[in-house]
């Protein structure tokens, strides 16, 4: 479906040239002929898909007609990467209608932000805690608000986020319209959507299993010889850009210090990290200067960056959801891209599980000339009387052959 069939107002064309748009992807064709004619929606769509620009032209065609100068439009985000990244879209998309936003978010002084509210923005991108505050400043002011958007609302609650989410929600007109996008539905984001939407329009585009253009494959060592075998992959893998998830911060700091001993450009990006730092991070990985980029999950929510040819999961996720999220940071937008995970004899579970979702098996790969009997280092900590105690012997690779992984164990 081409743009100029959705009938958007004139003004818009010129915005969506810039953007590049043509042919309308399936939640843009999907979304925006319901949410132009005043439905609220509940959507599923894979990241890469064009979500952002399936709520945004809806909301700017509105707003082109009716009062300037106040918040018409709210768009709730978990975090501030992607904040910025939905007003990128709106800035482009909004060329030439003089229609104004601006980004909420902590992290920062809420000097400019307040300032941007004063000067007039109709459209408000904001993230739950800063936002609570600018209202109870009475800086934000909700009672025009015409259009709220709640996007990535099971990470907000994964993020302890729904709370503000219900007051942000009970501080907006109950006469408007709205649209919930949500890439998985937990009992407490179905009661929330029971709660907040009218009838709504439920437009799903198959985020339950992993998108086509990703190949996968899973790589068995055992857990002290990870890093290793990451350095060895990047050495010997032809990539583009590659994005390396880890399940904590500290081990995001940690593994990207090594990727850079070994002579990589890396940068990282994760909880820790200031928002100058942040933004430094996301900078250098979009324009390439950094070729790797060590994230945790939370962080690199809504990252949007076209060229990643290779996701590489250090720490497999703690859910198949998760998985798909991380993976679906490479083969966007019909391009081809890998997905390579470290796995341990404890990843036994959820490899089943990805196997299930998948529909067969995921392909093993052991790295040719690597040595996966190197000894784990002795532990530290000291046995009384007996000295020390010897190091554990290390897996041997038939460990982690498909019938020889042990249980998933509980952290």
């Amino acid at each position: 479906m081409n743009f100029t069939q959705f009938n958007l107002d004139s003004r818009l064309m010129q915005g969506i040239k810039k953007a590049g748009y043509e042919t309308a992807t399936p939640i843009q064709e999907a979304a925006i002929p319901a949410a132009l004619r005043g439905r609220d929606l509940i959507g599923t769509a894979q990241t890469g898909t064009g979500k952002t620009a399936a709520f945004v032209l809806p909301i700017l065609n509105k707003l082109l007609n009716g009062q300037r100068g106040v918040p018409r439009a709210l768009i709730v985000t978990p975090t501030r990467e992607l904040a910025e990244q939905i007003n990128d879209v709106i800035r482009v998309l909004s060329g030439g209608t003089r229609l104004r936003s601006v980004t909420i978010y902590g992290g920062v002084g809420a000097g400019p932000q307040i300032q941007a509210l004063r000067n007039g923005a109709e459209i408000l991108v904001a993230c739950p805690g800063r936002l609570l505050d600018l209202i109870n400043q009475r800086q934000a002011r909700m009672e025009k608000i015409e259009i709220l958007v709640l996007d990535e609302a099971d990470r907000m609650f994964d993020m302890g986020f729904l709370p503000d989410v219900r007051r942000i929600v009970k501080a907006v007109p109950v006469h408007r319209q709205t649209m919930l996008f949500s890439a998985t539905f937990p009992a407490d984001v179905e009661l929330l959507a029971s709660q907040t939407l009218k009838q709504p329009q439920r437009i799903a585009m198959g985020i339950s299993r992993p998108a086509y253009t990703v190949t996968h494959a899973l790589y068995p060592v055992p857990p002290h010889l990870k890093s290793s075998l990451l350095i060895e992959l990047l050495k010997r893998t032809k990539t583009e850009s590659v994005l390396v998830f880890t399940r904590t911060k500290y081990r995001a700091q940690k593994v990207a210090h090594q990727i850079q001993r070994a002579g990589f450009k890396v940068t990282s990006l994760h909880g820790d990290r200031t928002q100058g730092q942040r933004q430094a991070a996301l900078k250098g990985f979009k324009s390439g200067y950094h070729d790797i980029m060590v994230a945790t999950d939370i962080a690199a929510r809504g990252l949007d960056v076209e060229s990643i040819s290779h996701v590489i999961n250090y720490d497999m996720p703690d859910t198949a959801d998760a998985y798909i999220h991380r993976i679906g940071r490479t083969g966007r937008a019909e391009r081809t891209g890998d997905a390579f995970t470290l796995v341990t004899p404890e990843d036994n579970d959820m490899i089943r599980t990805l196997e299930r979702i998948m529909g067969g098996p995921i392909k093993r790969e052991m790295l040719e000339g690597f040595n996966y009997t190197v000894p784990a280092p002795p532990r530290s900590a000291p046995v009384s009387r007996g000295g020390h105690r010897p190091p554990r012997p290390a897996p041997t690779p038939s460990h982690y052959g498909r019938n020889r992984l042990a249980p998933r164990r509980r952290k």
